[in-house]
């Protein structure tokens, strides 16, 4: 009882503090010219003048496979084809972890009728063309940028990687190498090491919380015969996505890659079959590497999000919005519209923070990866939780409209080309089953109010589980136990500290 009474004090003391950081706005603007066309307060203008892009249209061949294109005058006359397969990571065998990206890497060493990869390189550049892929946890692309009159030859060569790869010893051998170098620059990319560790904190023991590249003992041991059971077992025509964008005709496309695709099995196990017989399951844990050598902390915490079609995904879009990113050296700070961007500000508590939202098939991330002095992390831990916990009980119509608005204007500017409406376009289909509008999806968006948001929160941030992942100087980052302690839902100790904090302004 002493102990909680100590810990309500701390509270009491630290809070009406940090909560002024969050809500100290920037000074009321004099009256200047910008403030006769514009206004500090955000509307919902009429996107829909602006949204009417020409129709996807989408076919579904006997076997399985899907086609969607989405053609559209452009004074380039260029365009993008790719495949999108409904695999990646999550889907390995035990002990195979790394198979799908070492797979990716090998796609491009020959076939049988492009022996090497020499042949098909001189070919691609021969078109002027670029030829590239990724690998996620729940998905693989390989993708073409291409002339518009050169979309017959971009699609014969996709479909020879992936159908018929060679896997020469020599390449595959050399190809080790090149992904073990690729290993060591990512470990130097903090960004990429947090994430790593916040997935396995918060999926343990799962496919979903192992790395992408795999572990160095299977990058060494990963077999010819390994990266064949793969492309058998997952690259089946129901759970592929034949995606093209810009100068192109559907119905051609369609006829090409029923000539083309052919060898791929048509298995009609579906991605919602293997992941319900193996679901991911948040776990609520920890993983913290002590560095003391390192000049700042690097710290990720996260909640489980939702699912790719959940109805919370769009509101958890415009929490993340609201939560907003900052950047030091950007220079925009106490003038931000993110409460949390100017409570960093102010206080001086982090040299960057980015609010994130990640989905899956089954499952989600969603939370606050930043970086900050050691010295500052208790504060600005107790800022961003009491950060979490006011979304659910005190959010204003005005941040919400700013959210709304800085989410669409980001959605927009992510499909600026060919190449990322094709990518738009593939993942949407694997995700949703099909392609929403972009009218559609501002209409979603802007049914997000500020109940809705506070209603969102409640559901994903009061009193759950918290993953966390961090690295550096460590002494000063509160334990799990406290993170966790502080979803608490408590209305009227938040209500009180509220007013506690206007009567002293």
């Amino acid at each position: 009882m002493a102990a909680t009474s100590i810990v309500r004090s701390k509270r009491r003391l630290v809070l009406p503090y940090l909560h002024r950081l969050l809500h100290s706005g920037p000074a009321t603007p004099s009256p200047n010219r910008f403030l006769r066309h514009a206004s500090p307060v955000p509307r919902d203008p009429d996107h829909s003048p602006f949204l009417r892009l020409p129709d996807a249209r989408v076919s579904t061949l006997p076997t399985g496979l899907r086609v969607v294109t989405q053609a559209y005058p452009a004074a380039t006359r260029m365009a993008s084809v790719g495949v999108w397969v409904d695999a990646g990571s999550r889907f390995e065998l035990p002990g195979t972890n790394g198979t799908a990206h070492f797979l990716e890497h090998m796609a491009f060493k020959g076939t049988t009728r492009r022996p090497t990869a020499n042949a098909l390189e001189v070919e691609i550049e021969n078109m002027g063309a670029r030829l590239n892929a990724y690998t996620s946890r729940e998905q693989t692309t390989y993708f073409a940028d291409v002339q518009g009159r050169d979309v017959p030859i971009a699609l014969d060569v996709l479909s020879d990687i992936l159908q018929y790869p060679c896997f020469p010893a020599n390449a595959l051998q050399r190809e080790r190498g090149v992904i073990l170098r690729e290993m060591e620059e990512v470990q130097g990319m903090m960004d990429e090491v947090i994430f790593d560790h916040l997935h396995a904190a918060a999926f343990q023991g799962h496919p979903l919380g192992d790395t992408i590249l795999g572990p160095v003992e299977n990058i060494k041991s990963i077999s010819k015969k390994d990266l064949e059971q793969y492309i058998t077992t997952h690259y089946t025509c129901p759970r592929m996505v034949v995606s093209a964008a810009g100068a192109v005709n559907h119905d051609e496309v369609v006829d090409q890659v029923r000539e083309f695709f052919t060898g791929f099995s048509t298995d009609p196990t579906t991605v919602d079959q293997l992941v319900e017989a193996n679901p991911a399951i948040f776990t609520g844990s920890e993983v913290r590497v002590e560095q003391p050598e390192m000049p700042l902390t690097h710290f990720a915490i996260a909640f489980k999000g939702s699912s790719w079609a959940n109805p919370s995904s769009i509101p958890l879009m415009v929490i993340q919005s609201i939560l907003g990113t900052w950047n030091r050296s950007v220079g925009v700070g106490n003038c931000s519209g993110s409460a949390l961007a100017r409570g960093i500000s102010n206080g001086n508590l982090a040299e960057s923070m980015i609010a994130f939202n990640t989905n899956y098939r089954d499952t989600g991330l969603f939370g606050i990866c930043t970086i900050a002095q050691p010295d500052s992390l208790y504060n600005l831990s107790q800022l961003i939780m009491q950060e979490f916990r006011r979304l659910a009980f005190e959010v204003s119509e005005t941040e919400v409209a700013r959210a709304r608005n800085q989410l669409k204007s980001a959605l927009l500017l992510h499909i600026d080309g060919s190449t990322a409406v094709s990518e738009n376009n593939g993942r949407q289909m694997l995700t949703y089953g099909r392609i929403m509008p972009f009218l559609e999806l501002f209409a979603r968006i802007d049914a997000v109010d500020r109940d809705t948001v506070m209603e969102t929160a409640k559901d994903f941030i009061i009193d759950k589980d918290i993953a966390l992942a961090a690295v550096g100087p460590l002494t000063n980052l509160p334990e799990l136990s406290w993170f966790r302690s502080h979803t608490y839902s408590d209305d009227e100790f938040t209500s009180r500290m509220f007013l506690q904090d206007a009567q002293n302004n």
